[in-house]
């Protein structure tokens, strides 16, 4: 494989979309008998992807492959859509002689499924691994890999790893490290209270699951990527072509988008879901602008880090409204001298239902908001 790199002179530099995850950990904590969707909605465990995978696969437009874990969707040649396991999902691209694997999950054990999996569709050996952000869900696989893989992002992704202990900041802080032991002890606290017997056993393969994920948290070592890029990098794979590209901050300081301009298919991470994405990172107005520059790239199918394919550009327009609103209610709000943990209850992103119907009610993430205040005092925005 032959590798382009071209540089320009200066640089465009599970699940959080409203209060209802919020709230439903809420009464986790209160000890009501929520666990299983607290687990499905901000764990992403185990058990629930699986399940989803398996009830996925007969509605999928695509040849599906399933394996123990994951889902492979063929949505072109040589180029699928993994979906069960645990974090993001995970595009690959095989090519004559080897793979590329777009992220890998939220922990070794997921990454070390999803290579096992693998071997269902291609004997090729992974010979790249691209994280389109820093993010725990979509790095926390990387240290499987053996030396010889290269593993690429976009330079911000590994200067963030290497400056930050990223186990102690957001997203990873709250929705791993800080849930995971709240969910189990409410699991056991449900489990000593309960009563019925059938609902006891649930409650009890539920804990199971959790703990052993947090055994897997155990294993995660940070692994920065080894090959970086500043604007855009090219691969040739014989006669396929795949362009990583950074369009501009967005979701992150450093989102990568993999562009396959033969058979049109983008695969852009988190800067683009087919829902509302986690606003902990943002560079809320340089998102939106970014956006516009992935709509002008010649693809019909999005290959997003989190919800389903889409090729309808209109979704992207959708989001981008949903940033705006974002912002000026949160600007508003906070004109009026509010707090940001009110201002996350007082926002009321409803009328986007139509377009994301994640969204049941009115709040939004906190961490979202608090990054829109800091957000807005680095700007100087009264």
């Amino acid at each position: 494989m032959n590798v382009t790199l071209k540089d320009e002179a200066a640089e465009r530099s599970r699940w959080d979309w409203n209060t209802t995850p919020a709230r439903l950990f809420q009464q986790v904590i209160m000890g009501t008998r929520t666990i299983a969707v607290v687990l499905a909605i901000t764990m992403s465990v185990l058990f629930e992807a699986k399940t989803q995978s398996g009830q996925a696969a007969a509605q999928s437009p695509y040849p599906v492959v399933q394996g123990k874990v994951y889902k492979f969707e063929k949505v072109a040649d040589g180029v699928f859509y993994a979906t069960g396991g645990m974090g993001s999902n995970i595009p690959i691209i095989v090519n004559d002689h080897n793979v590329m694997v777009v992220d890998d999950g939220s922990t070794p054990a997921t990454a070390r499924a999803l290579l096992e999996d693998l071997k269902l569709i291609t004997g090729n050996p992974v010979r790249y691994v691209v994280n389109t952000h820093f993010h725990y869900d979509h790095t926390d696989g990387n240290s499987v890999f053996p030396a010889e893989v290269e593993i690429i992002a976009h330079e911000y992704v590994r200067t963030k790893m290497l400056t930050f202990n990223v186990l102690e900041i957001e997203p990873f802080k709250t929705s791993q490290k800080t849930r995971m032991p709240a969910l189990i002890e409410s699991l056991k606290k449900q489990i000593e209270d309960e009563k019925d017997s059938v609902q006891k056993t649930s409650l009890e393969k539920q804990l199971a699951t959790a703990q052993t994920l947090s055994d897997q948290l155990k294993e995660i070592k940070p692994t920065p990527p080894n090959v970086t890029y500043t604007a855009q990098m090219v691969l040739h794979a014989g006669p396929r072509e795949i362009q990583l590209l950074f369009l501009g901050r967005g979701h992150t300081g450093g989102d990568t988008v993999v562009f396959l301009p033969k058979e049109r298919i983008v695969c852009t991470g988190d800067l683009m879901e087919s829902r509302p994405a986690y606003l902990g990172d943002a560079f809320f107005d340089e998102w939106i602008t970014t956006l516009d520059e992935l709509k002008k790239l010649d693809f019909t199918l999005v290959l997003p880090g989190h919800g389903k394919p889409f090729g309808d550009r209109s979704l992207i327009t959708a989001f981008q409204s949903y940033l705006t609103d974002v912002m000026n209610q949160v600007a508003s709000l906070r004109r009026q001298g509010v707090s940001p943990e009110v201002a996350a209850q007082r926002v009321d992103l409803t009328s986007h239902q139509k377009d994301f119907p994640e969204i049941t009610g009115p709040g939004a993430e906190l961490r979202g908001v608090r990054r829109l205040y800091e957000w807005m005092d680095e700007r100087g925005i009264k």
